[in-house]
């Protein structure tokens, strides 16, 4: 019944489908028609045309012509897909419709779930690695809370491997390209007996840095990565499937390049310090930088996973249990320079992560057909992150003070000062408790931090089938999320905790003013008055200028007797469809879905209590000097999508168009705004627009197609952004016109030979990279536009060998990923330029 068929797609497309039906041989396996979704448990196929959800499906094949090698390649094929690599090789943002999140911070669960053979990812740092051995990867537009478990506010990255073939077969592939890329595959399949079948694979990727850092003599963005995969399949009868995966990745890489891009006032300081030349001023495409310490990121990446599919006939169970780890270092020189202003930037983090899903789902012969499932989430995180001075931070400091007040004070004056302040007010031991310290080597903090999450899930779906052409679709998910966390930062920088305002520095703050021709006010108006009012009636404190070079102040740890440290939150979230097939090859759909996903903690040293508890906080004497506010966790999002769309398949041609608006409220933003990263929630944000997904095939062996995103987003509340209130204005990185052109074509030579010439043209339209500063309307900004070009060319020989010539992003389009201020130097910016051309040789073989 036509009811099976909207069932399985629409349930188990969305839940990486249980135990999918693959071909036994290797050739037809790689025949993949991106318009078929394989489902599993009745051993069914269904059209992409049935499925009535926005997804785009990507199969093996078109992958490999693509020389898609990660996640961040396949956003060329899927344009509604955006990737964002960052600072380091674990940080990576996936965005769809231009929702995501999760980046920069391990506290924060990215708005776009990825799972791997049904196995949820939680962290960037667990996804970025080479994709394994495919049979599709699926990208799932809008929120998807009824079918999965976890975070899937803005989307889901389904990735789907080939699991174990009962006839003996395999493939050996090896490429190499420019910049001395070669990257080899391999995977063995087979029988171990009638029941049992198995699967090995490994694959390798190693490239020069295409960026070259001048100081060091070194290259930066290579490529060192390999990684293994394992697989048993268990059939002991036709109803029982036990499928068990074991995978390990390691990647080695100095990444990622920053540029500089403007180059503002403390751009001379760093020269001069660096001895000549601090940075390639304003030059980012040169592919050219000046560090004194290689961006190191070390990443073991492991798990498994054991799936059991059994079929009762009317029924199936389907039960997936997994536990992963994440071992990732990183360290780097985040002021992007030859002066050695920062020496270390390290963090050391490691993931641990238990999940278990249980589902059953139904294949009546009624109307009515459902699937339930349950999820159960254990996450542990545990960091040690530590940030310092280096060697030359103190003279640039003194640079800073020095232009800050004319040339009248330094760090000597000052530590004189203080230290002497300090020790009259009988609150140090000597009056140079300070000398030689302020922004000393090796001074900075050091951080500790831990995040336990415990979350369940209770979710599914029921199909009622009004009539043979027309189902309609309930789903519900209830989630329970309860996340524990602690933060220990200890900060061993003087400077930073100094209080300017504090009453021992009055006659300090004094002489300043009378330096400056103020009279000085009277005794008894000083001790009840921090700060000095000036003849013209303002206030003033003349060591205020110097607040913003305190980098590293004390902070208030957790938890506390006001801080418990823990974030409860719980959601019920909902999905209605209706689903009508007008024709054999024409299917519309309509529906309505909220998603949801839970607070996120910001794990960071930019964690600060909120302002609601500065009374109690001071209260208990836990307020710090300098004491600053901002947020300890983002509370939770709550997305909702308008969707229709409609899907055709004939013969020649096929295609998907979907309408949208969606939206989330609270939207976890983590913006850094040169010092460090503020997370706070948006009020809401909105994006409106549609989706067209198409190809036609005029005559056999040639295809066209086309994929176009148009999308208008807009800031509705944003009123706490790093900018102050930026409600009603457009976020950046998101383009409002992104598309993908594409034609492939196959010729037979002869009996033997075949050729494949494809072509694939990506575009997106100019966008701001950086949100807009209503304060500050001359704040410089940047922006984006792509225009890139992928082909490739394969000679086949008798289907087992093949020999391609490809090239990624053959335009050298340039462009900056990512732009943001310069760490510690107001006024200057940098940004991540993106991977200039690529191209090489690749030879296949299969048997």
């Amino acid at each position: 019944m036509r009811i099976a068929k909207f069932l399985t797609a629409t349930a188990l497309s969305g839940v990486v489908a249980t135990c999918p039906v693959y071909a036994q041989d290797v050739q037809d396996q790689e025949a993949f028609d991106d318009n078929v979704i394989i489902v599993t448990a009745s051993k069914r196929e269904t059209t992409l045309q049935e499925t009535p959800i926005a997804v785009t499906v990507t199969g093996a094949e078109e992958i490999a012509k693509a020389q898609v090698r990660d996640l961040s390649d396949l956003q060329t094929l899927a344009p509604t897909l955006r990737v964002n690599q960052l600072q380091s090789s674990a940080n990576t943002n996936f965005i769809i419709r231009g929702f995501g999140n999760g980046a920069n911070n391990a506290g924060i669960e990215p708005s776009v779930g990825v799972f791997i053979d049904g196995v949820y990812r939680s962290r960037s740092a667990a996804q970025i690695g080479d994709l394994p051995n495919l049979e599709r990867v699926e990208v799932l537009r809008g929120p998807q809370s009824t079918l999965f478990g976890k975070n899937a506010s803005a989307g889901v990255i389904s990735i789907i491997t080939q699991k174990p073939q009962f006839e003996f077969g395999g493939s050996a592939e090896l490429s190499y390209g420019n910049y001395n890329a070669i990257i080899a595959k391999a995977d063995i399949t087979g029988p171990i007996s009638d029941t049992i079948a198995f699967s090995l694979a490994a694959n390798l990727n190693k490239r020069d840095g295409y960026a070259r850092d001048l100081n060091l003599g070194t290259d930066v963005n290579e490529r060192n990565r390999y990684g293994v995969r394992g697989q048993l399949l268990i059939e002991p009868s036709d109803d029982l499937s036990i499928r068990l995966i074991g995978d390990y990745d390691h990647i080695n890489e100095d990444c990622c390049v920053a540029g500089n891009v403007v180059n503002g006032p403390t751009g001379a300081i760093v020269d001069a310090l660096a001895g000549g030349i601090g940075l390639d001023a304003e030059n980012p495409f040169s592919y050219n930088v000046y560090t004194n310490l290689p961006s190191e990121n070390r990443i073991k990446n492991y798990g498994g996973s054991a799936q059991v599919d059994y079929d009762l006939g009317s029924l199936s169970l389907t039960s997936i249990t997994a536990y992963r780890g994440v071992d990732s270092y990183s360290n780097q020189d985040s002021d992007f320079t030859a002066a050695d202003l920062l020496s270390q930037n390290a963090n050391d983090t490691q993931i641990r992560t238990f999940t278990q899903e249980l589902r059953v789902a139904s294949d009546f012969d009624g109307p009515i057909n459902f699937l339930l499932g349950g999820y159960y989430f254990n996450e542990k995180i545990d960091i040690a992150n530590a940030i310092k001075f280096g060697d030359d931070f103190r003279a640039y400091g003194n640079a800073l003070i020095g232009a800050a007040t004319g040339g009248a004070l330094n760090f000597n004056i000052l530590e004189a000062a203080f230290g002497g302040s300090d020790f009259a007010a009988g609150l140090a031991p000597s009056p140079a408790v300070y000398a030689n310290r302020f922004f000393a080597s090796g001074t900075g903090y050091d951080e500790v931090y831990t995040f336990k999450d415990k979350a369940y899930s209770l979710f599914g779906t029921v199909d009622f089938e009004i009539t043979d052409d027309l189902i309609l679709t309930g789903g519900l998910n209830y989630t329970n999320d309860r996340k524990k966390f602690s933060a220990n930062v200890l900060a061993t920088e003087p400077f930073s905790a100094i209080d300017f305002d504090a009453p021992q520095y009055t006659a300090f703050r004094q002489q300043l003013l009378l330096g400056a021709g103020v009279a000085p006010p009277t005794a008894a108006f000083l001790a009840a008055n921090p700060t000095i009012t000036l003849p013209d009636g303002s206030s003033a404190n003349p060591l205020a200028g110097l607040k913003a070079l305190q980098f590293f102040p004390p902070v208030v740890n957790l938890p506390n007797a006001v801080e418990d440290g823990r974030t409860k939150d719980d959601k019920l979230t909902y999905t209605a469809r209706l689903a009508y097939q007008v024709a054999p090859s024409l299917n519309v759909y309509a529906s309505y879905a909220t998603g949801f996903k839970a607070s996120s903690i910001n794990l960071s040293r930019d964690t600060r209590p909120s302002a609601d508890d500065a009374a109690a906080l001071g209260a208990a004497g836990l307020l710090q000097p300098n004491q600053t506010f901002g947020s300890r966790f983002a509370g939770p999002e709550n997305a909702t999508v308008y969707e229709v769309g409609i899907k055709g398949n004939w013969d020649v041609a096929a295609f998907n168009l979907t309408f949208f608006t969606q939206s989330i409220k609270g939207f976890q933003s983590n913006v850094f705004n040169g010092t460090g990263f503020e997370l706070a929630n948006a009020g809401k944000q909105t994006t409106k627009g549609f989706e067209f997904d198409g190809n036609v095939t005029p005559m056999d062996g040639l295809r066209f197609s086309v994929a176009v995103v148009y999308l208008d987003p807009i800031y509705d509340s944003f009123p706490n952004s790093v900018y102050g209130d930026i409600s009603g204005t457009t976020p950046s990185t998101i383009p409002a016109l992104s598309t993908t052109l594409g034609v492939d074509y196959d010729v037979v030579l002869s009996d033997m030979l075949g050729l494949n010439l494809r072509a694939d043209y990506h575009y997106e339209s100019k966008v701001n990279l950086i949100d807009d500063n209503p304060a500050d309307p001359t704040s410089p900004n940047f922006t984006r536009e792509i225009n890139a070009l992928n082909a490739s060319a394969t000679l086949s020989y008798n289907e087992n060998m093949k020999f391609t010539i490809w090239g990624r992003n053959l335009t050298n389009a340039k462009y900056l990923t990512t732009a943001f201020p310069a760490v510690g130097q107001a006024g200057s910016f940098s940004g991540y330029p993106n991977q200039p051309r690529t191209y090489g040789v690749t030879a296949r073989y299969k048997f």
